[in-house]
């Protein structure tokens, strides 16, 4: 049970895996835990309520309105607070270059729930809104720059490769077609756009329509599988021995990056089969702490819809 202080309300972020990820990340008193992902700070707070009055919480983010719940989270919480605005991928490779050192790592992927819950910021296809996505509104790339600029080519293998998109090369060609008449500048032109393109019968099944392409856009916009590809070294070289590494991915290619990254380092000997014994010396670096990624419960999932398609990922520095 959270400390009075720490307890979240009706209206706070609801993060996903919460108990999963307390227990497996078991932070504890004195320890040095990185929230690189902090966002409306659902997790951090658990967290920090986890340190029992001491240790240190390290707050990352790219989005400036994560500071104002990052301020009244460290007005409540009993340790040492510090947020860094940036992206993560960024932060973590200058923490790591500096020599920072943590007991507990995590990285909770995609979009926040405060930036979809914010019809301004254009991540949600149910709402009117420009068309940007990008997680720091400071970044150059947008959604619409994509949307207008990209070669067709290049917009269905966005729209096939992050979003799986079936229907990627007639959305593609639509876009095309339509933007050489106006350019696209809200959410609700790609959204007609991509209804028009796709048969009939696939605009009733498997969810929103447009939720696929936006998901992939929201990729592309904000480099996040390269975000996080830099990321994870450099979160691997601040932990100390025992020290935990808890990834929470949303996509199947997020996913599938972060099981390559823990599997190689905790594979150890590289030498061919046939090696009678190892010359490459090269050691276990991670443990996993299970053996697949972990999933949220039916009952979380009837409780946050959010959280379906979540996988959490949690490994120990040896």
């Amino acid at each position: 049970m959270l400390p009075n202080a720490l307890q979240t309300s009706a209206t706070d972020h609801v993060p996903v895996l919460p108990d999963e990820v307390r227990e497996l990340l078991a932070v504890g008193p004195g320890e040095t835990v990185v929230d690189a992902t902090f966002g409306a700070g659902g997790h951090a707070a658990l967290l920090a309520a986890d340190l029992g009055g001491s240790g240190k919480l390290i707050a990352i983010d790219r989005d400036p309105g994560a500071r104002t719940y990052f301020d009244r989270l460290a007005k409540r919480a009993q340790v040492q607070t510090r947020f860094l605005r940036g992206d993560f991928a960024v932060v973590l490779e200058q923490l790591a270059q500096n020599g920072a050192e943590a007991d507990a790592v995590l990285l909770d992927l995609g979009v926040s729930s405060m930036q979809i819950d914010r019809p301004e910021r254009g991540f949600s296809y149910a709402v009117d809104a420009p068309l940007d996505m990008r997680m720091d509104p400071s970044a150059d790339v947008t959604a619409a720059g994509i949307v207008n600029e990209a070669a067709e080519r290049d917009l269905a293998t966005i729209f096939k490769r992050y979003g799986e998109e079936r229907y990627a090369r007639q959305i593609a060609r639509a876009i095309v077609r339509r933007r050489k008449e106006q350019r696209f500048e809200r959410t609700s032109d790609l959204v007609e756009t991509i209804k028009s393109a796709i048969p009939a019968p696939a605009r009733f099944g498997e969810g929103h329509p447009a939720k696929r392409v936006f998901q992939a856009l929201r990729i592309a916009v904000n480099d996040e599988l390269g975000a996080l590809e830099t990321a994870l070294p450099s979160a691997f070289a601040m932990l100390r021995p025992g020290g935990r590494l808890a990834v929470i991915s949303f996509h199947s290619l997020e996913d599938r990056i972060t099981k390559r990254f823990m599997r190689d380092l905790e594979r150890g000997c590289e030498c061919p089969p046939d090696f009678p014994v190892c010359v490459c010396g090269k050691e276990p670096q991670l443990r996993s702490l299970s053996r697949k990624a972990i999933r949220p419960t039916a009952q979380e999932m009837a409780a946050n819809p959010r959280s379906s398609s979540a996988r959490l990922r949690v490994a120990v520095k040896v």
